[in-house]
C-alpha cells in the first residue's frame, strides 16, 4: 500500500518552517505541496527543501484538492495542514491504521481525551453542530466530521464525486468555495464505507492568517448536508 501526503498551503511560510522538518519523509512514499499562489515565499521555500510543489491555478481550497489529486497515483492519501493545527506524528498513525482495511481514518479532535487548542467558542460550537447534523441526517457516528487531517483511499475522491462542481452547488448561493471534508464525511457514510477515528489534539496555528469564512461556510455546509438527503446516491 503506497501513500501520499498532500500538504495544502497559502502564505504559510512560518508554519512550513516549523512543521515540515518534523515530518519524516519515510513515513509516506510521496509528499506533494499544493500551494494556492502564496506571496510570502512558501512555495519557493518548499522547493528549496526538495518538496514536489504544485501551484494551483484556480483559487479556493476545494480547487486545491482537485488539482492536487490529479497528480496522486498512490493508494492512500493523507491530507495535512502545515499551519500548526495538524500534528506530524499523526501521519504514520493514520497510514498504519489504514493498513487494517479501512476506507477512511480520521484524526479526531474530539474523540476521547483529544482536544482542540485552536477552537474558540464559535468554531467549537460550529464543529459540534455540523458533526451532530451529519450524524443525525445521514446515520454517521463521527466525533469530528469536519477536520482536514485524515487518511483515505485515493479513489474515494472520484468514487464519491468530490471532484465535480455540481457536488458543491451551495457555494453559489453563499458566494464562497468550500472544503471537501464535510461532504466526504457525508458520502462515506451514505456509501456505508469502513470508517474509524483515532484521537489527536489540534494545537494552535503558527503564523499566517486564519482563513475561515464562518457565516458563508456555515450556511453553505448546512445547505449541503440537507441537500445530500436526496441529491446523491
Amino acid at each position: 500500500m503506497k501513500s501520499a501526503l498532500l500538504v495544502f498551503t497559502l502564505n504559510e511560510i512560518d508554519g512550513m518552517k516549523a512543521i515540515m522538518p518534523k515530518i519524516n519523509r519515510e513515513w509516506v512514499d510521496r509528499i506533494i505541496v499544493v500551494d494556492g499562489q502564496s506571496t510570502d515565499g512558501t512555495a519557493e521555500w518548499a522547493r528549496g527543501q526538495g518538496y514536489e510543489v504544485i501551484i494551483q491555478k484556480k483559487k479556493g481550497l476545494r480547487h486545491a484538492y482537485v488539482e492536487g489529486f490529479a497528480h496522486v497515483n498512490e493508494d492512500v492519501v493523507v491530507t495535512f495542514s502545515p499551519d500548526g493545527n495538524s500534528l506530524p506524528e499523526s501521519i504514520p498513525a493514520l497510514v498504519e491504521k489504514m493498513k487494517e482495511g479501512y476506507d477512511m481514518v480520521i484524526a479526531s479532535r474530539y474523540l476521547g481525551k483529544a482536544k482542540s487548542e485552536d477552537d474558540d467558542i464559535t468554531t467549537a460550537f460550529g464543529n459540534w453542530l455540523f458533526t451532530k447534523t451529519v450524524n443525525f441526517l445521514h446515520g454517521g457516528h463521527y466525533t469530528d466530521a469536519m477536520v482536514m487531517l485524515r487518511a483515505y483511499r485515493t479513489k474515494l475522491f472520484y468514487e464519491l464525486d468530490l471532484d465535480k462542481d455540481e457536488s458543491y452547488a451551495p457555494e453559489k448561493l453563499w458566494m464562497t468555495t468550500l472544503g471537501i471534508e464535510p461532504l466526504l464525511s457525508v458520502r462515506a457514510v451514505k456509501r456505508r464505507l469502513k470508517i474509524t477515528e483515532i484521537p489527536f489534539d489540534e494545537p494552535k496555528r503558527i503564523g499566517g492568517k486564519r482563513k475561515l469564512q464562518i457565516i458563508q461556510w456555515g450556511g453553505a455546509y448546512l445547505f449541503q448536508f440537507i441537500r445530500e438527503l436526496w441529491y446523491w446516491r
